[in-house]
C-alpha cells in the first residue's frame, strides 16, 4: 500500500474541518441579543450533522471524505484494504482523543510509523492511502 505523508494527512484534516465552520460561526453572529436562539442551536447541529455526514459516513462507506477526495487518498483497513464502514470510521474520530491525550504527539507519530498511523489509526486497525499508484522506486 502507498502511505500517505504526514503533509497530505494535515491537508485532509484541514480540509475537513474548514467544511463544518462557516455555519458555526454564522450561528455565532446570529446569535445577537434579541435574535431567536433557535437560529444557533440549529447551525450548530446542521454543522455536525454535515460533519458526520463527511467523516463518517462518506469515509466509511468509500474511504473518503471532502478532504481526503480533493488530496486523492483513502481510509481503508489495514489487512483489507477496503473502506471501513461508518461506525469505525466514527469510532477511529473518537479514538483520536488518544492522540490528543499524549500532548498531540499522536498526530505526529506518522511522521516516523512505517504505516503512517496515528494511535487512532493503530487502535482501529486503519491505514490513510493514496490513490494514485505506488512509483516503481518506492516499492524496491
Amino acid at each position: 500500500m502507498n502511505y500517505t505523508p504526514w503533509a497530505i494527512r494535515a491537508g485532509t484534516n484541514t480540509v475537513d474541518g474548514i467544511v463544518a465552520v462557516p455555519l458555526l460561526v454564522a450561528g455565532e453572529f446570529i446569535d445577537t441579543p434579541g435574535a431567536p436562539r433557535l437560529i444557533a442551536v440549529a447551525a450548530g447541529v446542521l454543522s455536525m450533522v454535515l460533519f458526520a455526514y463527511n467523516r463518517w459516513y462518506l469515509a466509511g462507506r468509500t474511504g473518503q471524505s471532502w478532504g481526503r477526495k480533493l488530496f486523492g487518498v483513502r481510509l481503508v483497513g489495514d489487512r483489507t484494504g477496503r473502506p471501513v464502514g461508518v461506525g469505525r470510521a466514527a469510532l477511529r474520530d473518537v479514538a483520536h482523543s488518544l492522540d490528543v491525550a499524549v500532548c498531540y504527539l499522536g498526530y505526529l507519530l506518522p511522521l516516523v510509523a512505517a504505516k503512517r498511523q496515528t494511535i487512532a489509526d493503530m487502535v482501529c486497525r486503519t491505514v490513510v492511502v493514496s490513490d494514485l499508484p505506488e512509483r516503481a522506486e518506492s516499492r524496491a
